[in-house]
Order: structure tokens, then C-alpha cells, then sequence
């Protein structure tokens, strides 16, 4: 059987419970990955499922224009696997004809050869016909972007000057971005070691702990990572220490800390009293492997932020973070399949949960103290909006300015946008107690 077969077939089971069934295209790879021994199949798996994931709003299109009638429910791995090929020659660029003989292969591995003719069939009118296709598909909005329309009018109401741009750095690859944990190492030497071993990188021209990696890689197998001398993390991400801004001795709150990243940040930051909570379980152990890696301890709690009545021992913190529960909107160039999984009904429910966020936890405030309210979302309804409703309803709230170099005036806060410096789309506000 052509060796390409097994990968192409994987890949479409893999895209077929992203898309169906909802499945988060980061585990989906987590766990197809592994039945791949060689890392360049691995690599082109990942790659595949990326390109289809990110692009699926306008090949799928392509497919029904392509076809007689629609397929059936039980031949959903065959749509996916026809979006796996499409993405394959038309946005990784590989040779047509052997992607067409893989994924013909590939109904053999998905248990349905039936459709081995009609998948040939597809592939080669999809080469031959694709200029004609690509020129209908950009007539819409939604299938020259591949975004859902909702967002696409959400982003154009939002921010109608900066709305196109967004939309092109969505479906552009993310770069892999380090953090350097300055216990242990500095930017410098990081380099200096990725460097000698070959590994192409440059230190981020604003993010004072950041490394940017010119390819996308496995970083478990860099130099340094089993020391614990790094994590992976988005510059945006990594501006929250600076706006936490953590000394020494304080006692701070990372309210909702799973997996770990922001936490760690701080902690390598000042020597502070950390409290790391989180009230999904099967997640909190994962705030103790990643601090664990990298030398750093804290105070792990399981518990709801809504509810600090069932964790919170009395004592007040100088800093709160609200790292919150948001429609990820910012981040879509690292998890394209937001773009199928959020519904626009679903950011009023969003933006009520996070109002209550700050209003639950605002009271855990030392007088003096700041409140640090953060999303990976470009939306106003769930930043500035929801800030601004929160001070509406506590006068006691003062806001403190974020730096403008942290991006667009937003209310209260600074919205940086998806691609702005390399970074993601991310939003900051400073909610300070008076004393």
C-alpha cells in the first residue's frame, strides 16, 4: 500500500472528530500522533490537520461544489479526508498526484475502498479545476476567510479598521515562542545553546524573557528543556508578569491557573507567596508537573473562583490575576478550530461568568492591591465592556493605566491584536483597591 496512505487516514479520522464531534484539535493530534514512530510523519500530520482545520470553512465548500449530491453521515471521514488532500495540495503545496494516490489508498484504511473512485475522481477535478473554484470561494466573506460569520461581523464592529488584518494573521502559522526562566538562565545563553545546536532563533525585540524560534519544532527536544531552563509561551502571555508586576513577599492569586504558564512567569519574576487555583481537577496536576519542571513551587488549590467561601483561608493577596475563561478569540491562529467550535450566543454567557470573576474575587483584594484582568479574546464585550460594567457597580475600583505599548486603548485596559509584534490577540486592565 502506498506509504502515505496510513498518515492520510489518520488524519481524516483525526479531522472528523474535530469537526463532528467538537474534539479540540490539540488533543486530536496529541493523540494520533503518537502511532507515528518517524517525527516527519508526525510533523506532516500535524501540519495536515492545521491547514484543514484552519481552511475547513472554505474547502468543504469547495467539496459541495464539487459534487453531485451531498455525502452521507457515514461518510464523513471520506469529506474529511477529501479536506485533508485539498489542504495538502493547495495550502502545503505538496505534488497532486501523490496526495491523489495516498488519500485514494486512504478509503482502504478508513474501511471504505467504495469510495475509492469517487475520492480519484474529486482530487483530480479539484487540481484541475482549482483556480475557477478559489475565484467563486473568494466572492464570500466567509469562504475567502474561512471564519464563521459571526465573528466576521463581530471583528468588523469591533475594530473595522483592523478587522481584514486580524483575519489574515488568523489563518497565518503561529511562531514558537519561548520563555526563559531567569532562575536559571538568561535570553542570552538560551540563544547561545539553541544556536550551537543548530536550532535557528532570536530574542523578541519587546518581550524581555522571550525567544522567537524561526520553525516550529519539538521542543521537548531542545537544549535546555529537560533543565527546565525554558516553557513555550506566547510573547502576550508573557506580558502578564509585567502588568502583575510581582515583589518580592507579596501574597498573589492565579486564579484561574491551569496549566501553569502564567504562574510559573510570576514566580520566576519575585519570590512572592503564589496561591495556583483551579477548578477543573483533571487539569490541576498539570500546574505541579509544569512548575515542578521548571525548580518553582507554589500553594496548588483545586477550587472555584466563584466560590472562595471553599478555599480562601482569610488572608488577603496584593495581586490577583483573572486569567479568564474566554471565547479564545485571540488565539486562533494556534487553535483554528474555535473558528467551528464558538457560536456567537455563547459570549453573553462568557461575559456574564467573567463579570462575576472580578466581582467574586475583588473582596480577596489587600487595600493597595491590584487586580489583573486578562483574556485571550479580541472582543470588547468580553473585555472592555465587562470592566467597565464591574467599576460601574464598585466605586471603590480605580483604574490603573496599562503601557501603551501593550496595544490598542480598550476602556479601562490595552487590546494587543492577533500578529501585532508576532504575538496574539490578548487583553489587559488594571482594577487597583484604594488603601
Amino acid at each position: 500500500m502506498n506509504p502515505g496512505a496510513a498518515l492520510r487516514g489518520e488524519a481524516a479520522r483525526a479531522l472528523a472528530r474535530v469537526v463532528f464531534d467538537g474534539m479540540s484539535l490539540r488533543v486530536a493530534i496529541a493523540e494520533t500522533a503518537p502511532r507515528f514512530a518517524d517525527s516527519r510523519d508526525r510533523a506532516l500530520l500535524s501540519a495536515s490537520l492545521f491547514a484543514a482545520t484552519r481552511w475547513w470553512l472554505r474547502l468543504d465548500v469547495a467539496l459541495a461544489g464539487l459534487l453531485e449530491k451531498p455525502l452521507p453521515q457515514k461518510a464523513r471521514e471520506i469529506r474529511a479526508l477529501l479536506a485533508i488532500g485539498f489542504a495538502q495540495i493547495a495550502v502545503l503545496q505538496m505534488q497532486d498526484y501523490a496526495v491523489v494516490a495516498s488519500c485514494v489508498d486512504a478509503t482502504r484504511t478508513l474501511g471504505q475502498p467504495h469510495y475509492s473512485g469517487l475520492v480519484n475522481a474529486l482530487l483530480r477535478r479539484f487540481v484541475r479545476e482549482r483556480d475557477a473554484l478559489e475565484l467563486r470561494l473568494d466572492q464570500d466573506d466567509v469562504t475567502r476567510t474561512a471564519h464563521p460569520r459571526w465573528l466576521i461581523d463581530a471583528l468588523r464592529r469591533d475594530w473595522p479598521d483592523d478587522a481584514a488584518a486580524m483575519l489574515d494573521a488568523n489563518n497565518r502559522e503561529a511562531p514558537l515562542t519561548l520563555r526563559v526562566n531567569r532562575r536559571r538562565c538568561d535570553v542570552a545563553t538560551l540563544l547561545e545553546r539553541l544556536l550551537a545546536g543548530g536550532i535557528a532563533a532570536s530574542a523578541h525585540a519587546d518581550i524581555a524573557d522571550a525567544i522567537v524560534l524561526e520553525r516550529s519544532t519539538d521542543v521537548t527536544a531542545l537544549p535546555g528543556y529537560a533543565e527546565g531552563l525554558f516553557s513555550v509561551q506566547d510573547g502576550a502571555a508573557q506580558r502578564v508578569a509585567d502588568v502583575i508586576d510581582p515583589i518580592d513577599g507579596q501574597r498573589i492569586l492565579d486564579a484561574c491557573a491551569a496549566p501553569g504558564g502564567k504562574a510559573a512567569h510570576i514566580l520566576e519574576r519575585a519570590d512572592v507567596e503564589l496561591v495556583a487555583l483551579d477548578r477543573d481537577a483533571a487539569r490541576v496536576p498539570r500546574i505541579g508537573e509544569s512548575l515542578a519542571r521548571l525548580g518553582l513551587a507554589a500553594d496548588i488549590r483545586c477550587g472555584d473562583a466563584l466560590q472562595p467561601e471553599t478555599w480562601w483561608d482569610g488572608r488577603p493577596f496584593e495581586r490577583i490575576l483573572i486569567d479568564a475563561p474566554c471565547s479564545a478569540t485571540g488565539i486562533i491562529r494556534r487553535q483554528p478550530d474555535i473558528k467551528m467550535h464558538r457560536r456567537a450566543g455563547d459570549i453573553a454567557g462568557l461575559a456574564a461568568t467573567q463579570q462575576k470573576l472580578i466581582g467574586a474575587l475583588w473582596p480577596l483584594l489587600a487595600p493597595g492591591g491590584r487586580l489583573v484582568y486578562a483574556t485571550c479574546s479580541v472582543l470588547r464585550a468580553e473585555n472592555e465592556a465587562v470592566v467597565r460594567a464591574f467599576r460601574g457597580e464598585h466605586a471603590d475600583a480605580r483604574s490603573v493605566p496599562v503601557p501603551s505599548a501593550f496595544g490598542h486603548a480598550a476602556g479601562d485596559g490595552r487590546q494587543n491584536l492577533p500578529g501585532v509584534g508576532g504575538m496574539d490577540g490578548f487583553y489587559y486592565a488594571i482594577l487597583e483597591k484604594p488603601r
